[in-house]
């Protein structure tokens, strides 16, 4: 992200720089259209920051109490007799099964703070399993391919942006997430499952034939904080309980596509009655508990200003300089032929790279008043925040907490994925945006 971030920094004041010299004196310079956009968009960052703190206490606060009723725990034994067959080389009772089952159960809940944890948990006793230490093994693989395909069914967070925004259907994408997320984590499986069998996970099979030995250095620290006791998983539930339930998460889709108009208005409150409903019945005591997981929802919102302000004002940079559109003209021309207009094209290509850039690009798009966020390319912005992950960070940290270095075919599938993730949401969007457009 320095790299992105300084680049783009740089590319925009040469730009402004070569139309300044070429400037004819007719209203503003292209150097003062510059200062002015930046000034602007650190601004704008901040007021997006401030309007969003409300939606997100929201939010974070109804998933703290579903949390505190045991919502994870019951989406953990679901997903437990899928994944011993999706993980055969796991053993059921690793602690290795739980923190993955754990680390996917918070992300399906939209829970990405409490996920990174299990994640790195996973990854730290996955390697115990590991014969070849520095290399990846299979379950690594598909694990890692999963997670960055984003698995989430409800994403909190791209929700409480478009309210923020002012959208008349912030829910309206979930539909589409759906699609997108479905896709996108089944090419994850099938290219990790099918790419296995072409990466040796010896590191004798490496180019001259010799074992590679890890360093024996230590694994940097991981600024987050990990589960300190083992993942209470339990018991899954029988295989055909789990069957059933995937079974209507599948059936959902054609249902969100073809009722969504209708179903979306329903979504945030009924979701606020049913969690606090969960919550009630399960004895929390969900006024409190909904207070705590405000202030979170609060604090989130304010430790994302320094990241909008420094993306929205190298994206402003970008734009203001007229080197966006000098990139985004050539390809958008074709790109917009397929679904994937000119004003997208950027999101596409740094949400891969960077979580917090591709919010601010998307923030930046759905606040921007010539689209909007009920706009055809609002919704796709929005459905591919939801449906994709931030690919190379996930890797840069999961593999980097366990001192990984030979990632096999890890990457080939996470970008495999993230590939039929951006093809799903503009296929989807498609269908059902089409005349917005």
């Amino acid at each position: 992200m320095n790299i992105i971030f300084l680049a783009i920094v740089m590319i925009a004041f040469l730009v402004a720089a070569i139309r300044q010299f070429a400037w004819d004196g007719i209203d503003q310079s292209p150097m003062e259209l510059l200062g002015a956009g930046m000034i602007k968009a650190a601004e704008g960052s901040v007021t997006l920051a401030i309007g969003l703190i409300g939606v997100m206490a929201l939010f974070l606060g109804l998933m703290k109490v579903a949390e505190a009723g045991g919502l994870l725990t019951i989406v953990a034994r679901l997903l437990r007799p899928l994944m011993v067959r999706l993980f055969p080389e796991v053993p059921a009772d690793h602690p290795a099964m739980g923190a993955m089952i754990m680390n996917f159960s918070a992300n399906v809940l939209g829970l990405g703070n409490a996920a990174t944890p299990f994640g790195i948990r996973a990854m730290q006793e996955l390697d115990k399993l590991n014969p070849h230490k520095g290399t990846a093994t299979n379950a690594m693989a598909l694990f890692l391919a999963i997670n960055t395909s984003s698995i989430t069914l409800l994403p909190t967070g791209v929700i409480a942006i478009r309210a923020a925004a002012g959208s008349a259907d912030p829910a309206g994408i979930l539909p589409t997430t759906l699609f997108a997320t479905i896709c996108s984590t089944t090419v994850a499986i099938l290219m990790a499952k099918l790419l296995q069998r072409y990466w040796s996970a010896s590191p004798a099979d490496l180019p001259g034939g010799l074992p590679v030995t890890p360093e024996k250095t230590e694994a940097e620290p991981v600024s987050v904080p990990l589960p300190e006791t083992d993942a209470p998983v339990g018991e899954g539930y029988p295989a055909w309980v789990s069957m059933l339930a995937l079974g209507t998460i599948l059936a959902m889709v054609p249902v969100t596509i073809i009722h969504g108009r209708t179903i979306a208005p329903w979504i945030i409150p009924g979701l606020m009655v049913l969690l606090l409903g969960f919550g009630a019945i399960k004895r929390v005591k969900i006024y409190e508990v909904f207070v705590e997981g405000a202030k979170d929802g609060f604090q989130v919102a304010v430790r994302i200003i320094p990241y909008l302000v420094a993306i929205l004002v190298a994206v402003a940079m970008f734009r203001a300089s007229g080197a966006l559109e000098m990139l985004i003209v050539p390809l958008g021309a074709v790109t917009n032929l397929v679904g994937l207009p000119p004003e997208a094209l950027p999101m596409a290509l740094l949400r891969p790279l960077s979580g917090s850039g591709a919010y601010g690009i998307m923030a930046s798009i759905i606040n921007d008043p010539a689209i909007g966020p009920d706009s055809y390319t609002g919704y796709l912005v929005s459905t591919l925040q939801g449906s994709t992950e931030t690919t190379f960070y996930v890797l840069a940290v999961y593999f980097g907490a366990v001192n990984i270095r030979r990632l096999r075919h890890t990457l080939f599938a996470a970008l495999s994925a993230d590939l039929a993730g951006i093809i799903a949401a503009v296929t989807i969007c498609l269908l059902l945006f089409d005349a917005l457009r």
